[in-house]
């Protein structure tokens, strides 16, 4: 039998060989085999119900100043049009549509860990499931306010619906900015309407431990009645399930679609097949980044060790570790098929994209996103955490990067040359982008006071039924 032993790290429990029995170490186990209903019930409300941390104030105080800068650019962006960023001709997308594509690609991982992993039976996505899918909803409201205000005119975004107009206006389907809407629209949707089945049983929890007559009422209404009935769980499971087969495809189908706004062009750098599946693998990369960037930090605060083990940071990394590869190959796909082509325009954009004006970001970017996933691959470097944290802010930075390169370097050289021009944001670009990250942490703040940020009911059901004696499932 193997034996628990405390790890040095933070609290961390692992399973070690008995001296008596050798032989190699035993699975890391998804939680710590002393809990049971009631431990972990507790652990999880008490981030809740326990008294704030001084240092969730202090968090919140400068992202408030994030968000003062968030409004002040915005509305500035309203009075003024978007004359205030740096784009130009040829580069006329510039921050706007970089941004957008950025943390769209950061929103995919919630639905992935969600529904995906749910549908192949994972158990270790439970204890990450709900911090993941809550960081997909604010990924996505971050990105669903760009194709908006990148519009020049944004109280005309109504126009991109298709009503009945007096004047027989209608959307151009045949454009994917207009598919844009569509897949962003139903993804956030779908994503919002799975985050919040998930959470039912769980407020029904807290509404029965607070003492808050108040957080009662509010608990119990979005609890929905829930009395932990047969029927109740019977409908839940049927709904959990149906939500998860639906978000499945919107997995690979919205970042496809984000990637036709290029693909479907004609520009040498942007009209390539592989696009779809090429975005998809590197928003999943950079979701699992940033789901990791967060997770660490929350574990560390929280000390959530027991409930957040290292087989999830593990587990995680693998992930982001293949995923970073199949980014890799589509690297150096493109390289190849602009060659291979034969095509000089197609052969003039790689170059310069490898020694032009931009080439520090190209090879920033492979920096970032090929060469630092590779520590991966060593399961020391797996299981130390400031160096975990470290490449997944390399990861995060080269993500951002590769959308510049795609952009900024296909756009700013054209097939004239007396429309080549410079591109680089200014202050208005980087404030609004900026605000836009202080916006999503200050949701994940209120998050986390708010509502329980791990999974309650999933979590209970790996405990072990001789370890549930003190209570039964909500």
């Amino acid at each position: 039998m193997a034996d628990i032993t405390r790890t040095r790290e933070e609290g961390g429990f692992i399973l070690e060989p008995s001296p008596t029995r050798p032989g190699p170490p035993a699975k890391i186990p998804l939680l710590h085999p002393a809990h049971n209903y009631e431990t972990v019930t507790r652990k999880i409300t008490s981030l809740v119900f326990n008294r704030t941390p001084s240092g969730w104030y202090i968090g919140m105080a400068i992202l408030g100043l994030g968000m003062m800068l968030f409004t002040a650019s915005v509305g500035y962006l309203f009075a003024r049009g978007v004359g205030i960023w740096g784009i130009n001709i040829p580069v006329a997308w510039g921050f706007d549509i970089i941004n957008f594509v950025w943390w769209i690609g950061i929103g995919h991982a919630g639905t992935l860990i969600s529904a995906i992993l749910l549908l192949l039976h994972q158990e270790w996505r439970t204890s990450i499931n709900r911090i993941a899918e809550s960081m997909t909803l604010f990924a996505v409201a971050c990105a669903g306010m760009y194709p908006i205000l990148h519009l020049g005119r944004p109280w005309l975004a109504y126009w991109l619906l298709p009503y009945p107009s007096p004047t027989n206006l209608w959307p151009q389907f045949r454009s994917p900015l207009v598919w844009d809407v569509f897949a962003v629209s139903t993804y956030a949707t779908v994503s919002l309407l799975f985050w919040y089945t998930g959470l039912v049983p769980d407020l029904a929890t807290m509404r029965d431990r607070t003492k808050n007559r108040f957080l009662r009422v509010v608990y119990g209404m979005g609890s929905l009645g829930w009395r932990g009935s047969a029927r109740h769980w019977n409908n839940y499971q049927m709904a959990y399930l149906l939500l998860a087969g639906l978000s499945t495809p919107l997995v690979v189908s919205v970042h496809s679609v984000v990637s036709f706004d290029f693909a479907v062009s004609i520009l040498p750098g942007w009209h390539s097949t592989i696009f779809p599946p090429y975005f998809v693998a590197g928003a999943i990369f950079a979701g699992f980044a940033m789901v990791l960037t967060i997770v660490i930090p929350l574990r560390a605060f929280y000390r959530l060790h027991d409930l957040i083990t290292m087989r999830h940071i593990d587990n995680m990394a693998k992930v982001t570790l293949v995923t970073g590869l199949v980014v890799a190959y589509g690297y150096l796909s493109e390289i190849f098929f602009a060659y291979y082509s034969g095509e000089y325009f197609e052969k003039f954009f790689i170059t310069n994209r490898i020694t032009g004006a931009y080439a520090w970001s190209f090879w920033a970017l492979i920096l970032c996103n090929v060469i630092a996933p590779q520590f991966l691959w060593s399961k020391r470097v797996r299981h130390n955490l400031p160096a975990v944290f470290l490449l997944m802010m390399f990861v995060n930075i080269g993500m951002w990067l590769e959308r510049f390169v795609i952009i900024v370097g296909s756009l700013h050289r054209g097939h004239l040359p007396s429309s080549w021009a410079q591109y680089a944001g200014t202050f208005w670009d980087w404030s609004l982008f900026l605000g836009t990250m202080a916006l999503f942490l200050f949701l994940f703040f209120l998050f986390i006071r708010a509502l329980p940020a791990i999974a309650i009911f999933e979590t209970r059901e790996l405990i072990h039924p001789d370890q549930s004696q003190t209570e039964t499932p909500a």
